[in-house]
């Protein structure tokens, strides 16, 4: 298990410091003076809030505790989307660790690359599946294939392990519904389709579902929608069956990485997709927007991906310690200190403040 990065523990540490003064000095002669009113001492709403600020300071800057690790041999996961860099370079660990896998791949039938890297290992541990999450019958082939190749089908399934995604940018007018459902097609309604089909083996081993997600299934930016919309649909499910399978003694993770726009969009891609919206946009869009301000929410996109994340380990440590650990966390915030700390304040301050401070 890799440590936290020394910068991102280093600027987490200033910046709870910060915060943990300003609130020190100032939130308690607020809270004093309205505490005051119904007869609390004074010291005691100081040293709460200190305290408890403290408490969440080390919460924050401490390096993940190791929480004790599960026996990989006679286990099988589940992984979607190998195709993608997580998803090959996760097949590949979880290989080595000792797990059998079964790799769904997208484009196994077309002679993908990663598929036949990973038929390569020519291992027993090693099973690569035709995998489009988008279709019903892929789904419930490679459900059946699971089925018959487990070593021992009554033990079931230890953990899926749901990989794929895609991921495109637009404003909501340059944006056409078509684009909307293309993308939460295999974000959120694939993600629902593999877990239902596989949920009743993984019942039987008592073992996890890991999800990935991202920041924006958290908050919301600008030009972003298509990814929020299908991302806050897949955090809602994941809660939902959380609270379902508690009682069965499964786990739900959800893995939540930062911007890793580089990676997805370069910018010849970036670059054909905006001319693509603006020629598609009808007349009185254009007309309002102007080609100006287009161009500057384009300017946007280009600066995120320019300075988007391009170490993918702390997003595989997350996903390996969401698959072995024996007390996952519920939630894996893998991502760079700005974004984290982003989060943090979309998420916990007023909206009237977070806008303000964003938008």
């Amino acid at each position: 298990m890799a440590p936290l990065p020394a910068l991102r523990v280093c600027l987490l540490v200033f910046f709870s410091a910060f915060v943990t003064v300003s609130l020190g000095f100032g939130l308690p002669a607020l809270l004093n003076a309205v505490t005051g009113l119904l007869g609390v001492p004074e010291a005691s709403v100081s040293e709460c809030v200190v305290v408890s600020y403290l408490l969440f300071v080390l919460y924050v800057a401490t390096p993940r505790i190791p929480r004790g690790l599960v026996e990989a041999t006679g286990k099988a996961v589940f992984l979607t989307s190998c195709d993608s860099n997580f998803g090959l370079a996760l097949a590949q660990h979880l290989h080595k660790l000792g797990f059998t896998v079964f790799a769904g791949c997208s484009l196994k039938d077309k002679g993908g690359e990663s598929a036949k890297i990973l038929e390569d290992f020519h291992s027993e541990r090693m099973k690569v599946v035709q995998l489009d999450v988008s279709s019903n019958e892929q789904v419930n082939r490679a459900a059946h294939f699971v089925r018959d190749n487990l070593e021992d089908s009554e033990r079931g399934l230890w953990a899926l392990v749901n990989n794929a995604s895609v991921s495109t940018f637009g404003g909501v007018e340059f944006t056409s519904v078509e684009a909307y459902k293309e993308v939460s097609e295999i974000n959120l309604w694939g993600t629902i389709r593999v877990t239902k089909a596989l949920l009743p083996l993984i019942r039987r081993a008592k073992g996890r579902v890991v999800n990935m997600s991202g920041l924006y299934g958290r908050m919301g930016n600008i030009a972003q929608s298509p990814v929020s919309v299908s991302k806050y649909g897949m955090e809602a499910f994941f809660d939902c069956l959380r609270y379902e399978m508690k009682s069965w003694g499964i786990k739900v993770s959800v893995v939540e990485p930062g911007n890793f726009a580089a990676e997805i969009l370069s910018r010849d891609v970036l670059a054909s997709a905006a001319n693509k919206q603006w020629a598609e946009a009808s007349s009185d869009v254009r007309d309002d927007y102007g080609k100006a301000r287009f161009d500057q929410i384009m300017a946007l996109m280009r600066s995120q991906c320019n300075g988007g994340q391009k170490d993918v380990g702390p997003v595989l440590d997350a996903m390996v310690d969401a698959v072995m650990s024996k007390h996952p966390y519920t939630r894996y915030n893998a991502m760079e200190p700005y974004w984290w700390i982003r989060l943090q304040l979309m998420t916990h301050l007023p909206s009237v403040l977070s806008d303000l401070l964003y938008f």
